[in-house]
């Protein structure tokens, strides 16, 4: 049941980070959360099967805290990523 308190945290947080990330035109609104939601889910999955215990500040540190910024990195390479297709396209049809 903790697991739920460490992905509505990085969910939070990822939505925080969306509004903090430039370029939101370019995205979707959920697109930030779901990947901070995803990587904390794996993260916290991953540390409680290798042993680290729930009392363990690691273990929430990683999950809660470490998931949006993986996310945020994430979004910000997408963006750039999306930013570089457009300019292409525009540049093949000549806009």
């Amino acid at each position: 049941m903790y697991i739920l308190l460490a992905l509505i945290g990085a969910c939070a947080l990822g939505i925080a980070a969306h509004f903090l990330i430039g370029d939101r035109e370019l995205r979707g609104v959920a697109l930030t959360p779901s990947i901070a939601t995803a990587v904390s889910a794996i993260t916290y999955t991953a540390l409680q099967w290798a042993g680290v215990g729930e009392d363990s500040i690691w273990l929430w540190l990683a999950s809660v805290l470490g998931a949006p910024i993986v996310a945020a990195l994430a979004t910000v390479a997408l963006t750039r990523l999306r930013k570089h297709s457009d300019a292409q396209n525009r540049a093949a049809l000549g806009i």
